[in-house]
């Protein structure tokens, strides 16, 4: 497949672009960064400054001057406009498949966002944030640093994230309140209703569940091997 990129935008060097990618007017991607098959990276975005850490090297990638650990967008991937992605200090910064990253989004460096995730208009992440597959993260929510959430869970509009989210919880407010789960998202990808009934049931009383449902074990392995360090249940 073909490659559109606009006459405006600037492709550095240590790009390496998939097929069939859009780079729209204005937009800026430097390297080292990887921008899968079929990306849509939108006017004004720019991707692969330096990390934003005050003793980091402010290095002029647009003239090949390549030094931070790089950029990788997944496949299918859309970046809306002006949307801003950061180099990672030590791994790449990291935006998953089939994610959707709604117009002023800001990701901050080693950040690993997984596949199929929202960011809608506005979200803001700080550093080495994780979020795992298929969240949505409501618009204008600010995310701290080293923060974790979980695997299918939701995070309401304006909500400062300031503890770590589990997996498939539903969590708004400011602070940051766990109110259920994501019921919704949970039956589009297939979990039994009765995964769903012990999950809420173990929310609804503040803990983790006892004992982890089969179908769930996968997103809560992630969690525990990422070992969130301030969670909004234990």
């Amino acid at each position: 497949m073909v490659n559109h990129i606009h006459r405006s935008a600037v492709v550095g060097d240590g790009v390496e672009l998939g097929d069939g990618i859009t780079i729209g007017p204005g937009a800026v991607v430097l390297g080292p960064c990887v921008v899968e098959d079929g990306a849509w990276i939108g006017p004004g975005c720019v991707i692969g400054t330096p990390p934003e850490i005050t003793s980091a090297e402010h290095n002029r990638a647009w003239d090949g001057d390549l030094t931070h650990a790089g950029v990788h967008i997944g496949a299918r991937a859309v970046i809306r406009e002006l949307s801003t992605v950061h180099q990672g200090s030590y791994r790449a910064t990291t935006i998953g498949a089939d994610s959707w990253l709604l117009n002023r989004v800001y990701v901050a460096h080693d950040g690993l966002i997984g596949a199929g995730v929202t960011l809608s208009a506005g979200v803001s992440l700080g550093g080495h944030v994780q979020i795992g597959d298929r969240v949505n993260v409501g618009m204008n929510a600010a995310v701290h640093q080293r923060r974790v959430i979980g695997t299918g869970a939701m995070v309401g509009m304006n909500t400062p994230v300031s503890k770590d989210v589990p997996p498939f919880a539903r969590a708004y407010g400011s602070p940051i309140r766990l109110n259920g789960v994501n019921s919704v998202g949970m039956s589009r990808s297939g979990i039994s209703d009765a995964a769903i009934t012990a999950l809420a049931e173990a929310y609804a009383a503040g803990r983790l569940p006892a004992e982890i449902p089969a179908e769930l074990e996968i997103a809560f392995k992630w969690w525990a091997e990422v070992e969130p360090a301030k969670p909004l249940v234990a």
